[in-house]
């Protein structure tokens, strides 16, 4: 279940936590895959990684 995290006495929403976490998970993923040249493959990159980034907070969310 979900709950609010408390940051030094501020409760923060959690998909607020878990959206930074996919960013920084995504910004990984992403230097990743541009280092190996997978992104090339892909017409729209930008559209990958914005599917990227909702994949892995619709991941974080399910399974956190």
């Amino acid at each position: 279940m979900m709950a609010e995290f408390n940051l030094f006495g501020i409760y923060i929403a959690p998909i607020t936590v878990y959206g930074l976490i996919a960013v920084f998970l995504t910004v990984l993923l992403r230097t990743v895959l541009w280092r190996i040249g997978v992104l090339q493959w892909f017409w729209h990159v930008a559209l990958f990684e914005i599917a990227l980034f909702c994949c892995i907070l619709s991941l974080l969310i399910l399974y956190l």
